[in-house]
């Protein structure tokens, strides 16, 4: 991942700085936070470097994480001035949304923290990225949803559509899949509900329900199944939705819709 994100940025040179500096200039130079969060993504950053230049060095200020405030100092890197140019858009880039996932997962972490409630991410990454953006999630105190399709059954609507179903679904599933793979059936309604629960599933996934829907199909799960529910679900609805007693809150906007944490690169 790094090199191709080298190669995207840097092509076939970095015209700017080969045209200034000189070949065996050398300098110090500072990642520093411009704002507070959750620090993610620094062995990306140094993979960086370490890809451009192998006799780079570092000082590790902060590591992945903490919480850092502005105006710290994250990392010091010495190596050639070259290098330090040439990756510091992509180390920026790579640590920088990282660290947005895990602040904004920390977040919601801490607000469902009283209510034993786990905040769960989803399949909803850049393409390519998940690996690093699933880990960022884990980071911020988020734990990882399934990380793919091969990893464990989730049947949700067009499965049930195209099974005729949900009981047909998962029996067709448990003809064909292990019995090591647990089983989740998402469901919108409190009728899709009562059929999941009759079939014996391991998970309901309690899709885009409004509040009173939630509170019943609730009621109706607890002590029967794990109950995650997920669908549009803002930072705001977190606690109300904790408080009814679910165990799981998947959020697709862990990643898809955080902000970047500020940060810079100063050569001193």
């Amino acid at each position: 991942m790094v090199e191709e994100a080298l190669e995207e940025d840097i092509g076939f040179g970095d015209i700017t700085t080969e045209s200034i500096v000189p070949e065996d200039m050398n300098s110090k130079a500072v990642i520093i936070a411009k704002e507070e969060g959750i620090l993610a993504g620094l062995p990306v950053a140094k993979a960086v470097f370490k890809t451009l230049e192998s006799s780079v060095e570092f000082k590790e200020l902060k590591k992945d994480g903490d919480k850092i405030k502005e105006g710290d100092i994250i990392l010091e890197i010495i190596g050639k001035t070259k290098t330090i140019l040439m990756g510091e858009r992509t180390a920026l880039n790579f640590i920088q949304r990282l660290s947005g996932i895990a602040t904004y997962t920390r977040k919601c972490v801490d607000m469902v923290r009283p209510y034993g409630v786990k905040i769960l991410d989803t399949r909803k990454t850049t393409p390519t990225l998940r690996i690093l953006e699933k880990y960022a999630v884990k980071i911020g105190g988020g734990e990882n949803h399934r990380f793919a399709l091969y990893d464990m059954v989730l049947i949700k609507d067009n499965h049930i559509r195209v099974a005729g179903s949900i009981k047909e679904a998962i029996r067709r599933v448990r003809e064909n899949v292990s019995h090591v793979y647990k089983i989740e059936v998402e469901v919108s309604n409190l009728e899709e509900l009562k059929e999941a629960l009759e079939t014996q599933v391991d998970i309901v996934l309690l899709d885009n329900m409004d509040y009173e829907t939630l509170k019943e199909a609730i009621n109706m799960a607890k002590g029967k199944v794990l109950i995650e529910v997920s669908g549009k679900i803002s930072m705001e609805d977190l606690e109300k939705i904790a408080k009814l007693g679910v165990d799981f809150i998947s959020m697709g906007k862990l990643t898809h819709s955080f902000k970047s944490l500020d940060l810079s690169l100063e050569i001193l």
